[in-house]
């Protein structure tokens, strides 16, 4: 019902994608796109991936399982009629009380346990809990008390919030390689007067903030947030800021935990759960200058960054934006060249079609700007430059505009000779599942389809696609219907690697149906409830709020373009009831939403929407039935499939 953002993937995945780097005949496109492309490609504004909460995840106990029983005491706001409690307990036998009222005056509050068992999270990554509804409005705040047995530790409570007041949470700055300081800032949002947005001191007032931060090694601590921010200049008013030094490698799990006041001076209690990939650095943006090559391909410019990798073999993400001057002597924006790249010699190549010049009608001379170089798998800076002399010809091409077609050798370079050759026979439909999950698709639906299967496993988008890239190679062709995390991952494969999808024919390239192509909340609760008890398939940063969107300003338009994808949600049987497709995660997500992701981050910026079907949810074991058993949708995806 409420608002969130996150999802999985474990530490694991930090180190798994340079084994990766070299699978067999996976070769990378060299990209390009037109100026008009520079928005969707720029880096992410980190405030615009904020984490939207009303729901507030406390930790209650012991930390190890001690030899003597123990009790914890959370202090809640008032809580309306209606208002739920999560209690994870990890199996162990809690012994839970709500009271309300003052201290010395706290009596009784009617409380009922709804469900002894509500699971929480998606297919194999799923937490039980225990769900408790309050069943009468509280008289002042709410005194939960929780107690374990001896020989138990303690667990988590997740408290839904009420009215409209949101925290709204966000790394200042995606610059998270080992040794770099990593600033969370937090903000109060809500609805002013006339309806609108209202944030910072009219939204209400923060009185205390902490950042709570869980290590890749396990160990933890509590830091103060405060009104000060590493960049003055980005302060913004009602705000705090906590910070912590990245001094480890890996996934780095951070919740702001904030109590204030609302507008109308009702005590509110919020937290945001974040992911942190951390990576090491392995790349240097070397003195040398840029390099450029016109002879090795005709009609083309080879162009050479100084880059020394301590790694080899290992891949980045590349993105870079070509300028040059217009006849009136402006600056003349003419493409954007990037891609999966691997150094060599101490230099990253990237290619730029004569075409793009052509058509953008500049002359030199040229530079290279807002260049930036990514780890492939969190999308994570490594090197970057504002500007770089580029030292292509100062006459330009001599080629006319009206003479330019975009195709497919200016937007992804040249197609590899062995990927037109017949190395294999047929053609295909491959079906893919998502995250920590397995074969979902109903094979009968579909006709000469295979199932790809990575079953219970937690891939980036990048380690994905390259298994989905191994999978079909197989056949000369393919094309790909998809769930979850299966569409970023085709899509990802599409966009930066050759395969049997560029050789497919017929309508639909990718089709899929629940991906969170902007994310989901699920991601950073998940990934803090999996680090305490053990459970689900790891944390996965993609497909975070902040992490799908960064890895999205790699994804050219045109790429987009080839993917057909729906949404759902569930059913609703009458206005006076809370309806939902998992009542856990109906806590920490906004409505319309499938169980697992928010309709509105279902959305995919340029790719074709096939619609929205209300009445189904995104797994097996929801209250409505799953997205993928949809016959009839199925059967559209099956005769419009390309192969």
């Amino acid at each position: 019902m409420r608002r969130a953002s996150l999802f999985l993937m474990s530490t694991l995945s930090l180190s798994i994608g340079t084994a990766l780097a070299a699978d067999r005949g996976i070769v990378p496109k060299q990209l390009a796109g037109p100026p008009s492309e520079f928005a969707a490609m720029a880096a992410i504004d980190p405030a615009a991936a904020a984490i939207q909460s009303a729901h507030a995840l406390l930790r209650v106990g012991p930390e190890t399982a001690e030899n003597r029983a123990w009790r914890s005491e959370l202090v809640l706001p008032a809580m309306e009629t209606g208002s739920r409690i999560l209690v994870f307990s990890g199996g162990a036998e809690l012994t839970v009380s709500f009271a309300h009222g003052q201290r010395d005056a706290a009596k009784s509050l009617a409380v009922a346990k709804t469900l002894a068992d509500a699971p929480f999270g998606i297919d194999g990554a799923q937490v039980p809990a225990d769900l408790y509804t309050i069943t009468t409005k509280s008289d002042g705040p709410v005194r939960l008390s929780i107690a374990g047995e001896a020989g138990t530790r303690g667990g988590f409570v997740l408290v839904e919030g009420s009215g409209t007041t949101e925290l709204a949470s966000f790394q200042t700055h995606r610059r998270q390689t080992l040794g770099d300081v990593v600033e969370i800032a937090a903000l109060l949002t809500g609805e002013d007067a006339k309806g609108g947005v209202a944030m910072g001191p009219s939204a209400g007032r923060i009185k205390s903030a902490t950042l709570r931060v869980v290590a890749p090694d396990g160990s933890r601590r509590d830091l103060p947030m405060t009104a000060e921010a590493l960049a003055e200049t980005a302060k913004m008013a009602g705000a705090r800021y906590g910070r912590f030094v990245a001094d480890q490698a890996g996934s780095w799990l951070a919740t702001v935990e904030v109590r204030g006041v609302d507008a109308a001076g009702r005590e509110i209690l919020r937290t945001a759960e974040h992911v942190v990939p951390v990576v090491v650095d392995t790349l240097d943006l070397t003195k040398g200058g840029v390099v450029v090559d016109g002879a090795s391909e005709p009609g083309a410019f080879r162009i050479a960054l100084p880059v020394a990798s301590a790694k080899s073999s290992q891949h980045y993400r590349a993105y870079a934006e070509v300028w040059g001057k217009a006849p009136n002597g402006a600056d003349a924006p003419v493409a954007w060249i990037g891609g999966m790249v691997v150094p060599e010699a101490g230099q990253a190549a990237l290619r730029l079609d004569e075409r793009w010049i052509a058509l953008a009608g500049a002359k030199g001379p040229f530079e290279l700007r807002n260049v930036r170089f990514e780890d492939p798998d969190h999308f994570v800076t490594l090197v970057e430059a504002s500007r770089l002399p580029l030292p292509l010809p100062a006459e330009g091409s001599a080629k006319a505009a009206a003479e330019v077609v975009v195709d497919e050798a200016m937007r992804m370079g040249p197609r590899p000779a062995e990927l037109d050759r017949a190395k294999n026979t047929g053609s295909r439909l491959i079906l893919v599942h998502g995250y920590c999950s397995g074969g979902v698709w109903p094979t009968a639906h579909f006709t000469n389809a295979s199932t790809f299967l990575d079953a219970n496993q937690n891939r980036t988008n990048d380690q994905f696609a390259r298994l989905i890239a191994n999978f079909g190679a197989q056949w000369n062709s393919f094309g790909v219907v998809a769930h979850s995390q299966g569409g970023l991952a085709a899509l990802h494969l599409y966009n930066y690697y050759w395969s049997g999808l560029d050789r497919a024919t017929g309508n639909r390239l990718i089709q899929s149906v629940g991906s969170p192509y902007r994310g989901t909340n699920l991601a950073g609760i998940l990934a803090t409830l999996g680090n305490w008890f053990g459970v689900g398939c790891g944390t996965n940063d993609n497909l975070t709020y902040s992490g799908a969107q960064a890895w999205l300003s790699g994804i050219s338009t045109a790429s987009r373009g080839k993917v057909n994808y729906y949404t759902t949600a569930f059913r609703t049987t009458n206005w006076w009831t809370n309806d939902y497709c998992q009542i856990a995660t109906d806590l920490v997500l906004s409505d319309p939403e499938d169980g697992t992701v928010e309709q509105v981050n279902g959305q995919l910026s340029g790719g074709i929407n096939r619609g929205h079907t209300v009445g189904q949810c995104h797994t097996d074991n929801m209250r409505d039935p799953a997205q993928y058993r949809d016959a009839a949708r199925n059967s559209v995806m099956n005769t419009n499939a390309a192969r």
